[in-house]
C-alpha cells in the first residue's frame, strides 16, 4: 500500500506541474521533477519554503554531477549511502566499482508484495479462472483439494497483478511507459516458473497498461483520434492475466503447454472480453 501511495503522490504532483516553455520533459525528467517536489516539502527543522527555496538557488550552482559522483561513490565506501526513492528508503552497503555505478541490495525492500484490497479484487477472476480453466488441466473446480493445492502462487500472482492494474489506473492521466513486473518475475523465477511464454505474456501486460493509458488520455483530452487498432489490440491483450495464469498451471501440473488449448481458449478469452464491453453501457 505504501507504494501505491508513493506513486499516488508522485502522480499528483506531476499532473501540478505547469508545462516549461514549449519544451516537452522525458518521462524520467519529469518523474525526477515530481520526487524533488515532494523532497522539498517534507519538513526540515524551522525552514520554510522561501528559505529552502533560497538554500537551492544559493548552492545548487556550486554542485556539479562530478561532485555528486564523487560524493557518493565516498559514502557507498563508508557503507552509509541510503538511497530514497518517494518516502521509502533503502539502505546500500555495496561498493562503488570502476564506472562508479551502485549496486544496492536485495532486501525486503525489493520483494514483491500484495495488498488485501488487491487479494479481493482478484478473487472474482480466480474464481472464474478455476471454474473455466481447470477442466483443461484435468481438475476440479468443484474440488477444495484441487482449488488450494495451487492456490498460494495463484492468488499471489493474479493479486500482483491487480495491484499493479490500480497503480496503472491512477495512471491513466500521464502516459508513462517503464511499467513492468520486475519484482514478480523474480518472484517466479526464483520458484522456477518464470519461462519464456511467461516472460512474454507480461510483456502484453505492460504493452496493454500502456495501450490503456493512451486510449483513456485520448478520450479525455479530446486531442487525438482513437485507432481501431489500438482498440483491438489492447482487447487481444486484455486477458493477458488468465493466460499467464494457465501458463502457471501448466508448470505446477508439470506439463507441457497444449497448444491447441491455448488457440481455443485465445478466441474464447476474445469474445468474453467484447461482451463484457458491450454490457458495460447497459450496466452504468
Amino acid at each position: 500500500m505504501e507504494e501505491l501511495k508513493e506513486l499516488e503522490e508522485v502522480q499528483n504532483v506531476m499532473l501540478m506541474m505547469p508545462a516549461i516553455d514549449s519544451s516537452s520533459p522525458s518521462a524520467d525528467s519529469k518523474r525526477f521533477l515530481a520526487n524533488f517536489t515532494l523532497f522539498m516539502m517534507q519538513p526540515c527543522g524551522e525552514l520554510d519554503m522561501n528559505q529552502k527555496c533560497t538554500l537551492i538557488s544559493d548552492h545548487f550552482p556550486k554542485i556539479s554531477s562530478a561532485f555528486l559522483e564523487e560524493a557518493l561513490c565516498q559514502l557507498c565506501d563508508k557503507g552509509e549511502y541510503t538511497f530514497f526513492a518517494g518516502n521509502a528508503c533503502i539502505a546500500a552497503d555495496s561498493r562503488c566499482d570502476g564506472d562508479k555505478s551502485v549496486q544496492l541490495p536485495t532486501d525486503s525492500e525489493d520483494v514483491a508484495m500484495v495488498a488485501l484490497d488487491s487479494m479481493q479484487r482478484a478473487n472474482s477472476t480466480l474464481e472464474d479462472f478455476c471454474r473455466s480453466y481447470f477442466m483443461f488441466h484435468e481438475m476440479d473446480a468443484n474440488s477444495a483439494e484441487s482449488i488450494f493445492k495451487y492456490l498460494p502462487l495463484l492468488s499471489f500472482t493474479e493479486s500482483y497483478m491487480y495491484q499493479l492494474d490500480t497503480i496503472n489506473e491512477n495512471l491513466v492521466q500521464f502516459p508513462i511507459s517503464d511499467f513492468t513486473f520486475r519484482k514478480l518475475a523474480a518472484l517466479l523465477e526464483g520458484y522456477g516458473m518464470y519461462t519464456d511464454r511467461i516472460r512474454n505474456e507480461l510483456k502484453c501486460g505492460e504493452e496493454y497498461w500502456a495501450l490503456e493509458r493512451k486510449l483513456c488520455c485520448a478520450l479525455t483530452r479530446k486531442q487525438e483520434e482513437i485507432q481501431v487498432e489500438d482498440v483491438m489490440k489492447a482487447i487481444h491483450l486484455k486477458s493477458f492475466d488468465y493466460r499467464v495464469l494457465n501458463l502457471l498451471l501448466y508448470q505446477l501440473n508439470g506439463k507441457e503447454v497444449n497448444e491447441t488449448h491455448m488457440e481455443f481458449l485465445s478466441v474464447s478469452e476474445f469474445l468474453v472480453e467484447i461482451s463484457d464491453d458491450l454490457l458495460v453501457p447497459f450496466l452504468i
